[in-house]
């Protein structure tokens, strides 16, 4: 797949949240705000992801990162996961998984079969007392479940097969990975079907710096990815005046409401906030700088872990998508 090839997925992507942002009723783009920010962004911050480093040897890191990838939602439900000190819930789920691999062993696509809903209590120290924490140990043993049975399918057992089979394309890897539920990241809106595949999507990009963008981390397409859609980076965009919300959706916010999944006031807030960091790479790139979208994207997600973003509630949706 080139930059050249019409209606990709990465196309789809893009157009069709840029739709969402064309008639969206909730949530509008400040694009007075993008040439500011661009301005005042810290493009030489450095990454902080637990997701992205190697561990072991490349069969036992590429299970690593792409069972960390299959598990890498809940933030509707962090709120009332039971953290490590100083932590967020995702860097509280990766520590978790990083000290299973190193107390027990690598990662096998069997082993993940085999993992009960008790055995996710143990490994991400949470209690099973029928809260949301709870759900989403139930939500993260069926996403083991379906892990294991897709890499016995696609790869044989072997995770590092499944890579292989995508060819070095990021498009390609996403589109085995939808084969999955939990990965099937697209929703209605009155613009049409809106495609976003965060989960997908950022699994091409933390195989990819794990392994220094050589061999199962070379896809050739890895600069065409977008935005990885959550509820952090349109927080931090929201914050800094590119995103504004309408008053009821601010309120619902504000109050920590559900907003739910594929309702059009979440997909607005991810659609828009993919549209603007499409605008917001553009504008610093014109500023001499050579970046790609999910570069950006990173930048943005760590900036959002500053307590001046921490301090004020973002949307949360209980889902299996971020």
């Amino acid at each position: 797949m080139t930059d050249d090839d019409a209606d990709d997925i990465f196309d789809r992507i893009r157009s069709s949240c840029a739709a969402v942002a064309a008639r969206s009723t909730h949530v509008s783009i400040d694009e007075s705000r993008i040439e500011p920010f661009a301005a005042e962004l810290d493009l030489d911050r450095p990454p902080d992801d637990p997701g992205q480093k190697r561990l072991g040897n490349e069969e036992s890191s590429a299970a690593f990162v792409m069972t960390l990838d299959a598990i890498n939602f809940g933030s509707g439900y962090f709120p009332h996961l039971q953290k490590r000190p100083g932590m967020s819930g995702y860097h509280t789920v990766a520590a978790s998984l990083r000290d299973l691999v190193a107390d027990t062993g690598a990662i096998t696509a069997a082993r993940l079969g085999e993992f009960t809903i008790d055995d996710c209590a143990a490994t991400f120290d949470q209690l099973l007392d029928g809260g949301p924490a709870h759900q989403l140990m139930e939500l993260f043993t069926t996403a083991l479940h379906d892990l294991s049975a897709f890499v016995t399918r696609v790869g044989d057992g072997k995770f590092l097969s499944v890579i292989e089979a995508a060819d070095g394309s990021a498009a390609s890897l996403i589109e085995l990975l939808d084969e999955m539920a939990f990965y099937h990241d697209v929703h209605q809106h009155p613009a049409g079907e809106v495609l976003l595949y965060k989960r997908a999507q950022i699994t091409a990009q933390d195989l990819a710096v794990a392994f220094d963008h050589r061999g199962p981390g070379r896809f050739d397409d890895l600069r065409r990815l977008t935005m990885f859609a959550d509820n952090l980076v349109p927080h931090v965009l929201r914050l800094n005046g590119i995103l504004r919300f309408s008053d009821e959706l601010l309120a619902r916010v504000e109050r920590a409401d559900d907003i739910e999944i594929g309702s059009e006031p979440e997909v607005e807030i991810r659609a828009c906030g993919v549209h603007a960091v499409e605008l917001l790479t553009t504008a610093v790139r014109d500023r001499g700088h050579r970046i790609n979208t999910a570069a950006l994207d990173n930048i943005l997600w760590n900036t959002g872990a500053e307590s001046r973003y921490k301090s004020v509630p973002r949307h949360r949706t209980r889902c299996v998508f971020y």
